[in-house]
Formats: C-alpha cells, structure tokens, sequence
C-alpha cells in the first residue's frame, strides 16, 4: 500500500499518573494536534494482578462497535465464560491528519453509554490508553487471553498498518483473532459479480439480541479495580468540551434518530434531502451513529422494510423509503471500493490522471475555501455551516469538492483530510471514493460541475440559508444576493456591504475556471491510457447493477465509458 501521510509531531506535556497497584512509572503521550487546544494527556495505566494461574478471559474489542445489539463479538462472547470489553484510546490514532477532536467527543459520548448499558448487565468497559499491542501485552500478564473478539473495519490507512500488527501479535503468541462482518463489506473480495446479491442476504440476516448478562473477569470485579477504572473514565472526561450544536453520541441516541426518521421525519426524505433549508430535518441524521458503530446498516434497512411494508399505499412515504434503501446498499457499495484498494486514500482510482492537479495546487485558494471565503454565496455559506455543525447534506457536499476540483483546481488529497476533520459521520471508506468521484479521477463515474448560483437558486430560493451563515450579506435582496460582486457602490452602502472589504470578491471567474478544467478533463478521457485504465477499474469497482458494466467505445469521436459522452453542462 503507498503510504505518503507524515504522522504530525506534538508534544504533550509530562504528567505522572499513579494508581494504587499499577507500575509507577510515567510516560509522555502525545496530544492531540487539533486546533493546537485539544489535548489529551494521559498515560497508560497497567494492571498490577499477575496471578500463577491467570483467569481465562474473552477479549471483546470495540474500535467503531458502539453498541449491544447486533453485536456478534458480545454475543458470542457471552455463552463463553469472562468477557473483557476493551476500549483504547490510541494517541497516535487520533492525532491522525483525518481525525478531530470533535469525533473524539462523539466516540467518547458513545463509549460512555455502552459502558452503562453493560453496567447494566454485570459488566464494565475497560478503558485504556496507548499503544494496542502493549495494552495487549500487559492484560496478558494477568490473564489468559482464549480469544480476541471485534468486528472487521473498513478504515484509514492508519488503521489497517494498526490491525496487521494486530495479527502478527496474535500469531506469536497463539491468540485466535475473530472478526466479525459489521457492514456489508466484504473481505477479500476477487470481483464485484454477485456483490449486490451477497449485500442482500446480509442486509436480511436475522438480528442478533442484546446480551442480557456477561462475566467480568473476577481481578476486574474488585473495588479496587473498579475504582481505578472509574478515576480513568473521570480523567478522559475531563479532556472534553462538548459542543451544543453537535449530534451527541450513544446507541440510545442513534435508534431515536432512527424512529423519528421512521415515524415523522422521513415521509419527505426524498422532496427534502436535496435543500440545505430541509435536509437536517428531513435526512435520517443516522451517518454518524453508522460511522462509529452506534447502529449499523442491517439494523436500519430491516427497520426501513418493516416501515415500507406498514405503509402501504402511501405513495409519498413508499417513494421516500425506496430512495433511502438504495442508499443504504450504496454506502456498502463505496466502502467495499477502499477494502478492495486501500491505496486510494493516497492516489487516484484512475492513475490515467496522475499528475493533473497536483502541481497546480494554490494554498490561498485552498485556505479561502476552507474559511467559507470564496465570494461565492452558496459555496461559503455551506462551508461555514459545515464548520458550525459538521454536517452538510449530501448535494451541498459534492457542490463544495465540485468547486475546489474544477474551479479553484485543486488536487484532492488536502480537501479530503479538511472535510474528514470537519465531517463528524468521516467514514474513510465513503469519503475517499466520494471525493475522487466528485473530483473527476475515478475514470467511471459521470463528472458533475455545480454551478454554485444555480444551486443557491434552486436550493436556497428565498436566499436564508445564505443570510443565516453569511450575514455580510443579511441586507441584499435575494435578486442580488447570487453575485453580490455585482452590486453597485450605492447598493452597497445601502445594504451594508462593501465587496472587497466585508465579504470577498469572487475568487475565480466561475465560467472561465470550467472552461479550463473541461477542456483539461477532456483531454486526458481522450488518450488510449484513460481508456484502458477505466475498464481496469470498472471491472474491478463497477456496479453490476448498469447495464453496460464493462464500457465499449461507440465512435472513434465519443468517449469510452457511460455518462462521459460530452462532459455535462452544469448542475
């Protein structure tokens, strides 16, 4: 796997950390490099019991599995003997370039509720901190390790590098590893024939229940062990700001999205989801607790059926679930695009473009983008509610990567690790196939340049969503308000807003920057190497589901794939 992201540096402060019974010893953990405030602090904290004969113990280890039900490692943990449930906040994880301090929040949120449901239950959430293998290491000293439990992970590079030592440790000291399928992903995959009927049969498997009881391993049952285990839980506490705005965390959280969805909100999911004005309401809001395994797709999809089937006729409400369900498989359909080529987190599905934007990269235009300041209306008013919120619904996403791409020209790679950060549902296996087909360098999919004026006129017709996160502009008439550049000196000052000074002039002409990034696109689909590599990754990415998987060329004039014929107008 190409492997190009650099780990960033920091350096938290040393701070010594003695529990009664655990090794005195202090260790400095990195903090988090997020916003250059987000710290965490925290050392390792290892059992002292090292028993002649250890207590053997099932190790359930829960990386994005924020949940009970439907959960196979607890299930099948729970008729096994003592179970240990296992979270470990991995420093050089979250300091990651993808990752922010707000997913840390919401993991936390939702860590902090499975450990009361398993309270609940006559179990705890053991919480630890540091490097996984010595984690490993040291709960080997105290107990016999029968097996390790978790579910599979369609993750980051960081991850997977993370997981195969995970293997190689399990190798050397004869631990049985046991993934579970949480997704519809599927491992080792050698092509996508028969990929959407497998997805089926996963999506209608039975759901497995909620255990009502599991063994804690008796060392962990004592006062002093709860004790220590309790102070931990306060100190990682203590790290967080939770931001009101936010979704908040949790498995109880996610199946109340989940019912309001089903019951109230989802009868205009399809009229709504396009609209910034009526997606937060009219979304399922249900990325995040999928992202970080609070519910997962099959529970979802069965309660979607069920919904489909009590509505009947209901025309409104049966053409809303049809369109939420095909999303559903689609959002298996792009994650299986990473497990089967890691590699694309870091470079283009289609190596045909290679070398397209890379060296045309503008840090000031990149920096405008990011601060919601490109004198485009639409464009940065998105931008700032995605920084306000970390959502934005689907169309408004696709808008903002259509604009870096095209207009502003920039390569892919850093607006993927700013809009993960700021994405609080960053699912590594729908972002990157995402932003790469929204960029134009999948070879397969049809490009789609947003006009970012059309896109305010149709989404945003009254012109409030962008008065509400752009309110330079709070004063102008919706009939200006697209392209306020345009105003006169005397409509400025009448509407409080001086271009130039209180909000940005325009900083491409948007029909000249597509022109260009046409003609540039156009010119690489052209070339016998574009062509070749699109069959290389249609055949190995493509959905069964088109009628033409495998494009064939029709004139010598026409481009090779589907929906490439003649690069679109605007969107």
């Amino acid at each position: 796997m190409l492997r190009d992201r650099e780990l960033l540096e920091s350096h938290g402060n040393r701070q010594r950390i003695f529990i009664r019974g655990c090794r005195r010893t202090s260790v400095i953990m990195p903090s988090f490099p997020i916003e250059n405030k987000h710290l965490l602090d925290i050392q390792p904290i290892r059992l002292a019991h090292q028993a002649v004969d250890k207590p053997l113990v099932s190790i359930v280890w829960l990386k994005r599995d924020f949940r009970l039900h439907d959960h196979a490692p607890f299930h099948h943990a729970a008729s096994n003997g003592a179970v240990l449930p296992l979270w470990v906040i991995e420093p050089d994880w979250w300091q990651s370039a993808d990752m922010d301090s707000t997913h840390f929040n919401f993991a936390l949120e939702s860590a902090r509720e499975l450990r009361s449901r398993l309270r609940e239950i006559g179990s705890d959430l053991l919480l630890q901190f540091g490097d996984i293998l010595e984690i490993f290491s040291q709960l080997q000293q105290s107990f016999t390790i029968r097996e390790l439990l978790s579910h599979e992970e369609t993750g980051g590079d960081w991850t997977f590098q993370r997981d195969k030592r995970v293997v190689r440790w399990c190798r050397q000291n004869g631990i049985t590893w046991k993934e579970y399928r949480q997704d519809g992903v599927i491992r080792r995959l050698k092509n996508r024939d028969g990929w959407a009927e497998n997805w089926q049969r996963w999506a209608d498997t039975r759901l497995l229940p909620a255990p009502r009881q599991l063994t804690l391993p008796e060392p962990l049952r004592t006062v002093e062990a709860k004790a220590e285990n309790e102070q931990r839980w306060r100190t990682v506490d203590a790290t967080i700001a939770p931001i009101s705005q936010l979704q908040k965390g949790g498995e109880e959280q996610a199946h109340d999205s989940l019912a309001t969805f089903l019951n109230e909100r989802g009868a205009n999911y399809r009229r709504g989801m396009s609209s910034p004005l009526t997606a937060n309401e009219n979304c399922s809001r249900l990325s995040p607790y999928i992202a970080w395994g609070c519910i997962n797709v099959r529970q979802i999809y069965q309660a979607v059926m069920q919904t489909k089937a009590i509505r009947g006729a209901d025309k409104q409400w049966q053409s809303s679930l049809v369109s939420y369900r095909s999303r559903l498989s689609w959002h298996c359909h792009f994650m299986q695009k990473l497990e089967d080529e890691p590699s694309l987190e870091f470079q283009n599905l289609c190596r045909a473009y290679d070398g397209l934007r890379e060296n045309d990269f503008s840090e000031e235009r990149f920096q405008a983008w990011c601060d919601g300041r490109t004198g485009y209306p639409m464009i940065d008013a998105c931008m700032r509610a995605l920084r306000e919120h970390r959502w934005i619904n689907f169309r408004m996403r696709a808008m903002l990567v259509s604009f870096a791409s095209y207009d502003l020209w920039l390569h892919w790679r850093k607006p993927a690790l700013f809009l993960a950060r700021h994405f609080l549902d960053y699912e590594p296996g729908i972002h990157y196939p995402q932003i790469q087909m929204q960029s134009g360098v999948t070879g397969i999919n049809t490009i789609r340049i947003y006009s970012p004026e059309k896109q305010g006129k149709d989404q945003d017709p009254t012109g409030d969503f962008v008065r509400r996160y752009v309110p330079e502009l709070r004063q102008v008439p919706t009939a200006l308000i697209w392209n306020p550049s345009k105003l006169t000196r005397d409509e400025q000052v009448r509407y409080g807003c001086e271009i130039g000074r209180d909000y940005p002039f325009p900083i491409v002409d948007h029909a000249q920057a597509i022109r260009e990034a046409k003609a540039k696109i156009y010119e690489i689909r052209q070339t016998g190497e574009a062509r070749e590599k699109a069959v290389e990754v249609a055949k190995r990415h493509g959905s069964r589901k088109r009628r033409d998987v495998f494009p064939k060329p029709r004139t010598h004039q026409q481009l090779l794939l589907p929906g490439f014929d003649a690069l679109p107008p605007e969107s």
